[in-house]
């Protein structure tokens, strides 16, 4: 077992100035990492309860502590958990995600690449279930299949990035999913970066975060 083995599992409450906003809730829980300001993210989160004025209760994975600071989140509580997966075990997970297909896109243009021209490609959400079951599967192979899978659809989070004149930014939505069910596991290095990693994109929205419990 190696530190790169460990992961912290925290609770964390946003405030609701920064957890009605996606993009701001994301900055919040970066605070909770004030020596790492210029790491690659290193952590995935998904958001499990809101209340309006109030704030979000925010289920964090990270490979650091986070650490409370007096201007943003609340830690209700963390532990360090060391992840050791066997072939053929079998796994409760829940995992919300955001499953979507690339398309090219005429809307967005052309772009030349070493010599040739492509058109633009924009990324879809996946509505039918069949076709999000089979994302899934797509996203596990290699690593784990899937035994029982429940499929919820939830509603789209829609997101503001302001621009550093403070005039309008970016606007975006995410479509996410949640997925419920057993899991067996095949490879445990490979499931083991998986989990690690995330699944699927979205993860500054609360996507990607794959959690697990014993059958």
């Amino acid at each position: 077992m190696s530190d790169s083995d460990v992961i912290h599992l925290s609770k964390v409450h946003i405030p609701w100035r920064q957890a009605c906003n996606p993009y701001e809730l994301h900055r919040a829980l970066w605070k909770l990492f004030p020596d790492r300001a210029d790491d690659e993210r290193s952590f995935l989160f998904r958001v499990e309860r809101q209340e309006q004025g109030v704030g979000a209760e925010v289920l964090l994975q990270s490979e650091w502590q986070p650490i409370p600071q007096a201007t943003a989140s609340r830690v209700l509580g963390s532990k360090r958990l060391a992840l050791d997966f066997q072939e053929g075990q079998r796994l409760r997970f829940r995992l919300r995600a955001n499953p979507v297909k690339t398309i090219k896109d005429e809307r967005k243009g052309t772009v030349d690449r070493n010599g040739k021209t492509y058109t633009r490609t924009s990324r879809v959400p996946l509505l039918r279930e069949q076709e999000q079951q089979t994302w899934l599967v797509r996203k596990l192979e290699g690593t784990a299949s899937l035994e029982a899978l429940l499929i919820e659809q939830e509603m789209p989070l829609f997101f503001h990035k302001e621009s550093r004149q403070g005039r309008a930014g970016h606007r975006g939505k995410v479509q996410p999913v949640r997925f419920d069910g057993i899991l067996q596991v095949q490879d445990p290095i490979a499931f083991l970066a998986l989990v690690q990693q995330g699944v699927g994109p979205a993860k500054a929205f609360g996507c990607g975060l794959l959690s697990l419990a014993a059958v």
